[in-house]
């Protein structure tokens, strides 16, 4: 088939080059998102950095275009695309950890990479259309551009959905890279017989893929990146473990649902604040530890967890299995306690990330959801990642006293004496508060735990300067930020 008798090279080349550029797009949220977060500011550095350098392909494309003697100057284009793309695949990790060390402002920082990485295919790729509209054969130049445009916003509708609904879940990243360097270069080929003299170039491109096969680490037991984000799990020690974007997230035991953390504990202390707990809601399953585990108590649980991919991982790995005192939800938190009819004796939210917070989940409609959908005498616990101080503390400080506003009662709880990001544990009832002398006299009479080292880390809070988050304004990013590039500290 000769593609000049039924879709142009030129066709083609401005529908690849829509596929490819948005394709990276997408793809650079997942690529930037473990080292800078996935905030607002990252996807806001990744729009502006590509439109600017789609922008000036398009400008100097344009330019240019009255001088160029034939297809060979917009294949030089597809090249540089291609090569950089694969450029890219072997450096970008190295290219990410020497931008992660700059001295530059958090809320800048992810601009650097996203323009090392992908301004320069992304500007590349800006002059395909202007190219491929001067060597239209069209009579108009206005009927060539708008022509040519179309095809391209075509191609990054397929770019965009492609790589969202189908290439990210089922691929690496660098099979997607080598992908995207591929379609750079098909329309390079004229037909079946020029197809030959790409055949050491195919076999060397088929080689690349074997060999760039996501490479597991003597510890990994299994990796895939998932609609929502990257996955591994790992096993040393006989600990096994859950990441998630690269950090932490659930530990436990091989053949047991004990786990080495110690944060957990803390999901307990509401047993000491309310009597007769029957019903208990977990919003963020992970590997689903401590819903296990107050299951085997014979507590009624309920666990949502919005990614599929998690949940799927943690039956495989995590001896995650429902029963009839656990049920497992795959939704959104608040849609489930929107649509559920049910009230729970405790709420245990535990689906926030050092840098990934969903912010509908920390708002004061959100907790008003909450307390509606809890007992007279409920009890909420949450699982924060913050510092117990300074600037690192200001999202929790912000969680805190947006709680306050709907709960008669609210408890903080910092798990470490340290200055690195951490586990805070933040609890509010609907009680008066209970002071700590009494919690501790209660803890004595809970038989399957000792509580008391926790309680002792009980501290007081002052957030009169901290904002009430709401769904109209709640900067959880912003607040977020100085936790960008510290270590966290689980354990």
């Amino acid at each position: 088939m000769d593609f000049r008798n039924s879709f142009s090279r030129e066709e083609a080349a401005v529908l690849v080059s829509g596929i490819v550029s948005m394709g990276l797009e997408i793809l650079a949220g997942r690529i930037i998102a473990p080292e800078f977060g996935s905030t607002i500011y990252t996807w806001g550095s990744i729009i502006g950095v590509s439109m600017l350098a789609l922008s000036l392909g398009y400008h100097y494309g344009g330019k240019n275009s009255t001088s160029i003697s034939g297809m060979k100057d917009l294949e030089g284009f597809l090249i540089r695309t291609s090569g950089y793309i694969l450029f890219i695949m072997y450096f970008g990790d190295q290219i990410l950890s020497i931008s992660s060390v700059l001295p530059v402002s958090s809320i800048y920082a992810p601009i650097i990479p996203i323009t090392l990485l992908f301004g320069p295919p992304t500007y590349f790729l800006g002059f395909i259309s202007p190219y491929a509209a001067q060597l239209s054969s069209k009579n108009s130049k206005g009927e060539a551009s708008g022509h040519f445009y179309a095809v391209g916003t075509a191609g990054s509708i397929l770019g965009a959905f492609g790589t969202t609904f189908l290439l990210i879940p089922n691929m690496s990243v660098g099979h997607i890279y080598i992908l995207f360097a591929v379609l750079a270069a098909l329309p390079l080929i004229q037909n079946r017989r020029k197809l030959r003299t790409y055949y050491p170039a195919i076999f060397l491109i088929a080689g690349i893929l074997l060999l760039n096969a996501p490479a597991a680490g003597s510890d990994t037991l299994y990796r895939t990146d998932t609609a929502y984000q990257s996955l591994e799990v790992t096993r040393s020690d006989g600990v096994t473990k859950l990441h998630l974007d690269g950090q932490q997230q659930s530990a436990k035991y091989l053949n047991s649902t004990a786990t080495p953390w110690d944060y957990p504990e803390y999901f307990y202390i509401p047993f000491l604040m309310t009597d007769d707990v029957e019903n208990v809601l977990f919003i963020g399953g992970g590997g689903f530890v401590s819903p296990q585990q107050f299951a085997e108590k014979g507590v009624k649980v309920d666990a949502v967890e919005l990614d599929p991919g998690v949940v799927r991982a943690a039956k495989e790995y995590f001896n995650l299995s429902e029963s009839s005192n656990l049920s497992v939800h795959t939704m959104d938190g608040r849609e489930y306690l929107e649509q559920t009819n049910k009230t729970y004796d405790i709420v245990v939210l535990d689906a926030f990330r050092k840098s990934k917070v969903p912010f509908h989940l920390t708002t004061k409609q959100f907790f008003q959801l909450v307390h509606q959908k809890t007992d007279e005498d409920g009890v909420v616990v949450s699982n924060v990642i913050s510092t117990d101080s300074g600037p690192g503390s200001r999202f929790a400080k912000s969680y805190y006293t947006t709680i306050d506003t709907e709960f008669r009662s609210v408890y903080y709880f910092p798990t470490r004496d340290t200055s690195y990001a951490q586990n805070i544990e933040i609890i509010a009832s609907k009680k008066p508060r209970i002071s700590q002398e009494e919690l501790l006299e209660r803890d004595k009479n809970l038989c399957y735990r000792n509580l008391s080292s926790e309680i002792t880390k009980m501290e007081k809070i002052n957030s009169e300067d901290a904002q009430v988050l709401t769904d109209d304004y709640a900067p959880v990013e912003k607040l977020l930020n100085p936790l960008i590039g510290r270590k966290y500290v689980v354990n």
